[in-house]
């Protein structure tokens, strides 16, 4: 779904770190020390997603089920991070070569991205345009807005907002695409404005062709069939409303999570010109260990966002080995260590700080 437009401050016509070159040094070290690491291996990816879904759904059941307040919050935390961590592999849907991981994407969409209306065409088709490296930061970027050069109030509206998404992805898929299949008009809007899981709100999407619109229409019509369903089973007493209404709260707990890790995974620094490598690796971040909460508010790999924008062809599970084996070969003044931070509050910090400095 796509966001609010947010106010910016007034900036500098040029970013610095646009102008940064490339590391070639940096780039072809990454290369060749990772070559044997590309390999995606099923048997922890399917791990993984099951393991994932079964303790989110049994930890959701059991909010859900029982009279303790105390069992029920603590529940419903175990569930939101259990399916947090399920919902982020979509991420790795759109760089694995399916071919490697026979069925996976299926199974993600029956056990994840179906249940909880974020089918796997929401990013697939989407999330590779923000690694193009001609888009990446400018306005043609779905995941990117200057949010270090934005005015102050941004930042919480664009965590709070987010809370919203269960809501408005059951409204797309219970209402509008019901009513999209017989109005034309109304099609184009929802497929250009509200089938991405973006955060830029110019950012506009156009429907796939062949195969890929083929899967795109059969995910949406299962989406859209469960969501209807969720409602009218809701509406007619047959699910409890407390069942209903714990399900969206942690809905909304896993997108504010999600968001909070967005507002992190970049400085949000550039003002819409094209960066090198070098560059968009700099502004993107790294939260490697000894940190440990980083594991939950950043699972499956995300914790090295800035190593998988320099390699994004890894695995998720080969991405803490590559840091290791770069971490240890890279001399100090590498940019690669330039990219590593301490956790979260002191990122969150940081683009505070700069939303405030003056310019």
């Amino acid at each position: 779904m796509t966001s609010m437009t947010l106010d910016r401050a007034s900036a500098p016509a040029a970013s610095v770190r646009a102008r940064i070159p490339d590391d070639k040094a940096m780039l072809r070290t990454a290369a060749e020390l990772t070559r044997d690491l590309v390999q995606p291996r099923a048997g922890i990816y399917w791990a993984d997603l099951i393991a994932s879904s079964v303790v989110g759904y049994g930890a959701l059941a059991l909010a859900i089920a029982t009279a303790s307040t105390a069992v029920m919050i603590v529940a419903g935390v175990v569930s939101m991070l259990a399916l947090y961590r399920g919902m982020s592999m979509i991420h790795e849907l759109t760089h694995v070569k399916h071919a490697q991981l026979r069925g996976f994407r299926a199974g993600w969409n029956t056990l994840i991205g179906v249940p909880m209306m974020i089918p796997s065409f929401m990013y697939e088709g989407v999330h590779n345009l923000h690694h193009a490296k001609t888009r990446y930061g400018t306005s043609e970027d779905p995941e990117y807005l200057p949010l270090a050069l934005m005015k102050p109030w941004t930042l919480p509206v664009f965590v709070i907002v987010s809370m919203l998404a269960p809501v408005g992805l059951l409204i797309r898929y219970a209402v509008l695409a019901p009513l999209s299949a017989l109005l034309p008009r109304l099609r184009t809007a929802v497929v250009s404005r509200y089938s991405a899981l973006s955060i830029n709100p110019s950012f506009r999407r156009r429907m796939p062709e062949g195969e890929e619109r083929a899967r795109w229409v059969r995910l949406e019509a299962a989406t859209s069939v469960w969501a209807v369903a969720l409602i009218v089973l809701t509406a007619t007493g047959v699910i409890p409303f407390k069942a209903f209404a714990i399900f969206m709260v942690v809905g909304a707990g896993v997108a504010l999570i999600n968001q909070v890790r967005t507002l992190v995974a970049h400085l949000w620094e550039n003002e819409g010109e094209a960066m090198s490598v070098t560059a968009q690796y700099l502004d993107t971040v790294n939260v490697p260990p000894p940190a440990l909460l980083p594991v939950l508010w950043a699972p499956v790999g995300l914790r090295y966002h800035a190593l998988h924008h320099l390699l994004p062809g890894l695995p998720y599970h080969s991405l803490a080995e590559a840091h290791r084996r770069l971490s240890k070969v890279l001399e100090p003044a590498s940019p690669y260590h330039k990219a590593s931070y301490k956790g979260l509050p002191a990122l969150v910090g940081k683009l505070a700080v700069a939303t405030i400095r003056p310019r």
